[in-house]
């Protein structure tokens, strides 16, 4: 990534903490700029993730966005905050991908969800018996 890229993500990034920071005002011209930096701040997020994502892997990160948009959302900020620190020197393959995406598991507490069905219910249906 280019000097002058990392320095405008960074101007960006200052402005929206200082608007963060500063007081929200009911101001429409406040809102409308804000709007501008948040949408100028994504189009550098892709940029950086088309620098550093290969085809197939920006493919697979859109599916997973798709299905698991927290996790999606999680593994784009780690792939620009690695960019940034200048830890991504070539492009990165989907294997690559992979592999981040397998320690971002391991480190994920797994979250168990259950089912459970009334069987009861529906097999006890009174209904049926007049037919």
């Amino acid at each position: 990534m280019a000097d002058p890229e990392l320095e405008q993500i960074r101007q960006q990034r200052l402005a929206q903490l200082q608007a963060q920071h500063g007081g929200a005002s009911g101001d429409p011209n406040n809102a409308k700029a804000q709007e501008e930096r948040m949408h100028a701040m994504e189009e550098a997020k892709h940029t950086i993730l088309a620098q550093a994502l290969s085809q197939d892997a920006r493919a697979r990160l859109n599916t997973i966005k798709l299905s698991r948009p927290e996790k999606g959302a999680m593994v784009e900020n780690m792939i620009c905050r690695m960019a940034q620190m200048g830890q991504v020197r070539n492009k990165i393959s989907e294997p690559e991908l992979i592999q981040m995406l397998e320690s971002i598991n391991q480190q994920m507490p797994k979250s168990s969800s259950t089912v459970k069905f009334d069987r009861r219910r529906a097999a006890l249906d009174s209904d049926d018996d007049d037919l």
